[in-house]
């Protein structure tokens, strides 16, 4: 079975797919074009969707919102990052990273005392790297080997437990077997004091641990949210959904099992 994943090559989504899925992997340059494909049929696909250090995923969130496309599964990535160079650590003098992994390196990166320059991918870092003498980038493991790097210091993320979630989405129900979690996106279409502490209310009194709730932007003007929810799988699940449908408008995104990720080998 093909995936659809973030490229270009070396990208952690591409890891992850290729770890997890026996099948092809379709390389796609955004976020916004997997859900594009998935939802016109092509092949379901792997997309991030939250960082323990970064939060959310924004354009994986719009996806959801945009897009008709379910989850099918998730998926939990241990997120290391490796300093590599041609040069020794004192004589580097430019660093090149992705923003997000500027942001879940900054500690490392602050005490290195270079100047950055942010890129648009690993894989544009270590191209960038390669044509600047004394310069040095901050990339996956998988993109250090395919752009035969060496290796200066391995791990120079800020938190050792660093990790990503991803789902995998496709234009179908899953089959819903040995479910643990379920999503939803919760549209209020109204703003009223005490709305939110009603709409938890229907998970609390039903025992329903809910594990996340983002709000996102409605796109229809300030101050207008949608929420996606997160809550563990329990036999009420269906007993909270006729109740909130009498409270709010939502969209079943899907329940699902996680998806066990092999080692990197």
């Amino acid at each position: 079975m093909t995936i659809l994943a973030l490229g270009p090559e070396g990208t952690f989504s591409h890891e992850l797919a290729v770890r997890v899925f026996p099948g092809p992997v379709m390389l796609v340059p955004t976020i916004s074009g997997i859900f594009s494909q998935v939802e016109a049929g092509v092949c379901d696909g792997i997309v991030p969707i939250e960082n323990s250090e970064a939060g959310g995923v924004g354009p994986t969130l719009d996806g959801l919102l945009q897009h008709e496309v379910y989850i099918t599964a998730e998926l939990f990535m241990p997120i290391h990052h490796y300093l590599v160079s041609r040069v020794p650590l004192d004589e580097i003098a430019v660093l090149y990273a992705h923003p997000q992994t500027h942001e879940q390196c900054s500690r490392f990166i602050d005490e290195l005392g270079v100047p950055v320059i942010h890129t648009s991918s690993n894989a544009a870092s270590a191209e960038s790297m390669a044509g600047s003498p004394a310069s040095a980038a901050i990339v996956s493991r998988m993109t250090a080997g395919l752009h035969h790097l060496p290796v200066v210091t391995e791990h120079v993320e800020n938190n050792p437990s660093n990790t990503t979630r991803f789902v995998v989405i496709s234009n179908r129900r899953g089959e819903e077997r040995d479910c643990t979690k379920c999503s939803i996106l919760v549209d209020p279409e109204q703003d009223r004091a005490g709305l939110l502490y009603e709409l938890l209310g229907i998970f609390a009194t039903r025992n329903i641990n809910l594990t996340r709730i983002e709000s996102r932007p409605s796109k229809r003007g300030m101050g207008r949210y949608i929420f996606f929810m997160d809550t563990d799988y329990t036999p009420g699940w269906t007993d909270a959904l006729r109740a909130l449908r009498e409270k709010a408008r939502f969209r079943e995104l899907g329940c699902y099992r996680e998806l066990e990720v092999p080692a990197w080998t």
